[in-house]
């Protein structure tokens, strides 16, 4: 009798290590997985899909890494808000990446300079669109006509402020700061006379508009070319929706675009962007991200580095030139 009541102290004792090991052991795995944020976009935009689909693929395959998706308005809080380490990744129009970049954002001379490019997504077109039963043919006519230009604080609004002060009519429409999808709504309930979408094409909130009433898309390269945008910003580039993109509209739209980049902030560290890229440009990654968004198959390692004019992270030179691409001398 007194063997056993000695021994039972000594399984309780047992007991107890054992629980405070797999609790250890648990604490451990959780303080090991890294927790990143990647900023993305409004609903309906191809940046919400492009990060939700990069975050989606780095947690399922990146071991000990688990990104969520943020909402973002765009472009410039993207920038803002991965300078300020309240993100790891984002999404920013290369132009708004090179006046962050250079203190020239509209309204804000702040240099940013702790965001660095990662990677060429798509090319990111505008799409002006009004219903096809307007008198609405041409840019000219939207003098003293209420336009959707996207979020305040995002990318499709500065580029819209951008192009319409380059053909002389930002002080002559009355610019409505709302995301796409309620555009696309307000156009059909006639609430607007037009919408601006800047986005890779086909473009949800465009056939969203296209399925609805008939549209029709002006040619936004043609007033461009008549104005001061491209000397002001050589970073755009013409570019054709091609006919058929969307329902109705049967002829070839020339327009103008801007590329879309995935940036990374500077405190991210070599190893993990490099890893990010592997998994992301594999042949598994780009076939999942063309699932995600037809826009991704513009993601390819020939197109990598396209349309960056800023400085690349160590990670992303490391990467790309692993894959036989030549840096320029800004990108280095």
């Amino acid at each position: 009798m007194i063997l056993k009541k000695l021994c039972k102290p000594a399984k309780a004792l047992t007991s107890i290590t054992l629980v405070a090991v797999a609790t250890a052991g648990m604490s451990m795995a959780h303080a090991q997985t890294e927790r990143l944020a990647f900023s993305g976009g409004p609903d309906g935009g191809t940046f919400q899909y492009f990060s939700n689909g990069i975050a989606t693929r780095l947690s399922r395959t990146m071991d000990g890494v688990e990104v969520s998706n943020m909402a973002s308005a765009g472009s410039v809080e993207n920038l803002r808000r991965v300078n300020s380490r309240d993100a790891d990744f984002g999404i920013v129009y290369s132009g708004d990446m090179y006046l962050g970049l250079n203190g020239k954002l509209t309204n804000d001379t702040r240099k940013y300079r702790n965001v660095q490019a990662v990677s060429y997504l798509y090319g990111a077109p505008a799409h002006l669109i009004v219903l096809d039963g307007s008198d609405i043919t041409e840019v000219a006519q939207l003098d003293g006509k209420n336009v959707a230009v996207g979020p305040a604080g995002s990318g499709a609004a500065a580029s819209a402020q951008r192009f319409f002060e380059g053909v002389g009519l930002w002080d002559k429409i009355t610019p409505q700061y709302i995301g796409y999808n309620q555009g696309a709504s307000a156009l059909g309930d006639r609430q607007i006379d037009a919408l601006w979408v800047f986005a890779g094409f086909p473009n949800a909130s465009v056939i969203q508009a296209a399925s609805s009433n008939k549209i029709r898309l002006l040619q936004v390269n043609e007033a461009a070319e008549k104005g001061t945008l491209f000397n002001d910003h050589p970073y755009y580039a013409p570019v054709t929706i091609p006919a058929n993109t969307y329902a109705n509209v049967d002829y070839d739209v020339v327009t103008i675009q801007d590329s879309a980049l995935w940036i990374a902030g500077r405190h991210l560290s070599e190893e993990k962007v490099r890893d990010s890229l592997k998994e992301i440009y594999s042949p598994e990654g780009l076939t999942f991200m063309s699932s995600v968004s037809q826009a991704a198959k513009s993601m390819t390692i020939d197109s990598g580095i396209m349309g960056i004019v800023t400085p690349m992270h160590d990670g992303a030179k490391a990467f790309w030139t692993e894959q036989g691409k030549t840096l320029t001398e800004v990108q280095q």
